[in-house]
């Protein structure tokens, strides 16, 4: 059972105030979406702010609701209270016009130097996008001192990674600081999603992050279910859940692999990808696509046919024994202790989720704190302490082995077929709902509010909330290490830059 409460907020004592309590009970800011209100809605033309509190378990959700002028839209900053409330903040000043007041950091989040200032694509007003113009650098804090240098990396990289720029100050090889520019790649979802129906977005949903297309699909499908006003039959919510698991599964083991290559274990890799691939032509004999699309839409949940549970036990078996070998190591376990450490605080601090906050010892699952289908009480998110490479490594190999159990206790009670109904989302009036999954990253969550057509929707991926631990762990590491690093991380470019 879900509980859901709306607070309508005047003041900035009362926003400020509601916060605080909210953070202060132990709910974390999980999304913050503006709406540009034209003057057909019930309350006339406007710029509505919703901040999306959630905690659990119980599964708890309070959204605070912001209202302000349209033409000098403001609120009050929440920078003192929450980080990620602040980079909230940037992205709505960026987008809809909307000043923070008594934000402490206000530079451009979304914005690149050759947009124009005071062009918000958001809005309704925006008009077509202009041509660029002029060029200014981007505002990096420059460290100095006595043989400080700087390396600047990207925002274009070899390999086949989507383009993001690294700064780092450095000494000798120790990286100082590191800041990292992303949005280089920002298509604009939210604002191709409006006007169309329910139906027409799957696609999209499924495209947010390529390689998390069950974990975006399913929090579109059970945000604009729950705005429908539909429960899905308890069978479609139990092949969601083997869908997830098997995404989760198929890139946690990859990356297991290419962290062991990192440190020149190669032939780890290579069985990694062997298995890998065993894993994606299982995703393609259960959904028609080796990355499950297809599986989940609203309403419901698909199976071609049934995952083969002598497969999963054989792959459970070779994770097991390719994590055994790379940790037994002397290598692989050197480079991997102590480097790219992210405390307990900072993961806090910055509001981290998924493998990366909770090989840090936070405590994070939607899977416990939001539920859509029963893991029985045995079930319980992996955690470890160190916050280093070591402690991601063994976080991912043991979720791939607890996703193994639990698709060994779901995929029984299922068959091929189709389960549930598709939802049209045509709903009397305008309603909203919200959508939260444990991707295999990470938290996600959509907020989307319907009409007779998606009037709004607000996604947001886990690498939004990691993004800004990556350069945290950098700090006293050298710069060999970055891509071990960042691989042990493996942000999205994609589901940060929508």
């Amino acid at each position: 059972m879900v509980e859901r409460t709306t607070i309508e907020v005047g003041t900035s004592e009362s926003l400020l105030g509601q916060a605080a309590r909210l953070l202060g009970e132990g709910y974390r800011l999980a999304l913050v979406a503006a709406h540009h209100d034209d003057k057909d809605h019930p309350t006339g033309e406007a710029i509505r702010i919703v901040y999306l509190f959630t905690a659990g378990p119980p599964d708890r959700r309070v959204e605070l609701v912001w209202r302000t002028d349209a033409l000098v839209a403001t609120v009050p900053s929440l920078f003192a209270l929450s980080f990620p409330a602040s980079r909230f903040e940037r992205e709505m000043r960026d987008l809809y016009g909307v000043q923070p007041e008594g934000h402490g950091a206000l530079r451009p989040l979304v914005h690149h130097p050759r947009w124009p200032a005071d062009w918000h694509p958001m809005r309704h007003d925006a008009g077509p996008r202009p041509a660029f113009d002029g060029h200014a650098p981007f505002p990096f804090v420059t460290v100095e001192g006595d043989g400080v240098y700087e390396i600047p990396v990207g925002p274009v990289h070899a390999g086949l990674i989507e383009p993001g720029h690294f700064r780092f100050s450095v000494v000798g090889e120790t990286v100082l600081k590191l800041k990292a520019r992303l949005w280089y790649v920002h298509k604009g979802i939210e604002l191709l999603a409006q006007g169309r129906d329910v139906a027409t977005n799957l696609p999209l949903a499924e495209r947010v992050s390529g390689d998390t297309a069950v974990g975006h699909a399913l929090a579109y499908s059970l945000a604009v279910e729950e705005a429908a006003g539909v429960a899905v039959p308890a069978d479609a919510a139990r092949a969601r859940a083997v869908l997830l698991e098997l995404e989760r599964l198929h890139n946690h083991v990859a990356d297991l692999g290419m962290l062991c290559n990192d440190v020149a274990f190669g032939i780890a890799n290579a069985h990694a990808q062997r298995i890998r691939e065993r894993l994606l032509r299982l995703n393609k004999a259960v959904t028609g696509h080796r990355l499950l699309r297809g599986g989940v839409f609203p309403g419901g949940a698909a199976l071609a046919a049934v995952p083969d549970l002598g497969t999963l036990d054989a792959v459970a078996r070779d994770v097991a024994e390719l994590a055994r070998i790379a940790l037994k190591h002397t290598v692989v376990r050197e480079r991997f202790t102590g480097t790219a450490v992210l405390r307990r605080e900072q993961a806090l601090d910055v509001g981290a989720l998924g493998y990366v906050a909770r090989a840090s010892g936070v405590d994070v699952d939607a899977r416990v704190a939001h539920p859509f289908v029963e893991l029985g009480e045995a079930f319980a998110p992996v955690v470890r302490t160190s916050g280093d490479v070591l402690a991601r490594f063994e976080v991912r190999a043991e979720e791939a082995r607890r996703s193994v159990e639990v698709l060994r206790a779901l995929v029984p009670t299922l068959r091929e077929g189709r389960y549930g109904s598709p939802v049209d989302g045509r709903v009397p009036g305008q309603r909203s709902g919200v959508g939260i999954v444990e991707g295999w990253r990470g938290t996600i969550v959509h907020r989307v509010e319907l009409a007779e057509v998606v009037k709004r929707w607000k996604i947001v991926d886990p690498s939004f909330f990691n993004w800004p631990a990556l350069p945290l762990a950098m700090a006293d590491t050298i710069v060999p290490d970055f891509p071990l690093a960042n691989k042990s991380f493996n942000l999205s470019y994609a589901g940060n830059d929508l």
